[in-house]
């Protein structure tokens, strides 16, 4: 019991030695033993580490996750050592209307094919953002947590050491200062060296961590070029899938109808346009298969129907792809159009979509 109450007396008497000495410090009544040098660049360099680290990390998980509620939601499942629920990503959310809708509205027709197809590619560009956001969390964002919460915190507490051994040291000497009878000097004079031998040794302690921040910037480095070559994976997915995408989507082309976009009276005049592909077969074709003369000479010619065509209007003759009709020049239609005829059928087509057969 007499050797608690000893020791609780001298815990007390050191706390109070160093507050004295501190309140001293910040009064500008006592000294204070300065760090070296090398030792203070070191701390700065490692404040500065956190401090970006901190932010790179905070930018980066703004990036993975746009939402602050889902990352809040993450980080509780994280806290609480439990799986979060898989959600679909935005991409895959649009994939999934789409293909519901292009379902609904007919996969067999232009439009609802391209629909379910547009469907299936952002979905496929979901799934590669779910693997770049995985490969991410693994590969940087984990390392980073990784120091702030383990690295740096044994920083903290060794640097909060070594400041309290400081103080001690800092008080020996102005209590060295003070002492009068040889005794007490004596005493005084042990109490110095011993303080000073442990400041010493957390100094050096705490130097060693210090210089770990090198080998933590270059574990960071490769950390980063994972994180380059994720994102350098997944931008190349996407770009792949959408150009396969736009491939499959020019043998669906599509036509403007001036009605659609008029409100009063007048007449409907249908434009056809050019299906989106930089393939040769969606280029024009009137020129070098014979269209011109068609259209000049007159007559009738068999054509092949290179996409499908859903007319317009009642004027229009809907096509299928690959089918052979009879096609003709009328005076007075519009040049980027001949008379089309199946069996009994006729009716307007536009020439971009035909190959006139010999």
């Amino acid at each position: 019991m007499d050797f608690n109450v000893k020791r609780f007396a001298a815990d007390a008497g050191t706390f109070l030695s160093r507050a004295v000495q501190f309140t001293e410090e910040k009064l500008g009544q006592a000294e204070k033993t300065e760090l070296d040098a090398h030792l203070e660049k070191l701390l700065t360099r490692a404040e500065c580490t956190k401090h970006w680290t901190e932010k790179i990390l905070k930018q980066t998980e703004a990036l993975l996750q746009p939402n602050p509620n889902v990352r809040i939601e993450e980080f509780l499942y994280e806290k609480l050592d439990k799986k979060a629920p898989t959600r679909m990503n935005n991409h895959e959310l649009l994939g999934e209307a789409m293909i519901d809708f292009g379902n609904e509205f007919g996969p067999g027709t232009a439009y609802g094919n391209a629909l379910v197809k547009c469907g299936e590619t952002e979905k496929q560009i979901g799934g590669a953002e779910r693997e770049f956001i995985q490969s991410s969390a693994i590969n940087f964002l984990t390392p980073f947590r990784n120091f702030l919460e383990g690295d740096f915190k044994t920083i903290l507490k060794e640097r909060k050491l070594l400041q309290v051994k400081r103080l001690d040291l800092d008080a020996a000497k102005t209590k060295l200062k003070k002492a009068r009878v040889m005794e007490a000097r004596a005493a005084a004079e042990q109490d110095v060296k011993m303080t000073q031998s442990e400041f010493d040794r957390q100094a050096e302690i705490t130097r060693l961590l210090l210089e770990g921040v090198s080998s933590t910037h270059a574990h960071h480095l490769r950390c980063l070029n994972d994180f380059v070559e994720a994102q350098t994976t997944y931008y190349a997915q996407c770009y792949q899938y959408m150009v396969d995408l736009q491939k499959q989507l020019g043998s669906f082309p599509s036509t403007f109808s001036s009605s659609s976009h008029q409100t009063g009276g007048g007449a409907n005049v249908s434009v056809p346009t050019l299906p989106v592909s930089t393939s040769p077969a969606a280029a024009p074709r009137k020129c070098s298969l014979g269209f011109g003369e068609l259209l000049t000479a007159g007559g009738s010619r068999r054509a092949r129907v290179l996409y499908d065509y859903d007319a317009a209007g009642s004027s229009e003759l809907s096509l299928l792809a690959d089918e052979v009709i009879m096609v003709s020049s009328v005076p007075g239609m519009d040049s980027d159009w001949l008379m089309g005829e199946r069996g009994n059928q006729r009716g307007k087509v536009p020439i971009t979509y035909l190959e006139l057969l010999n």
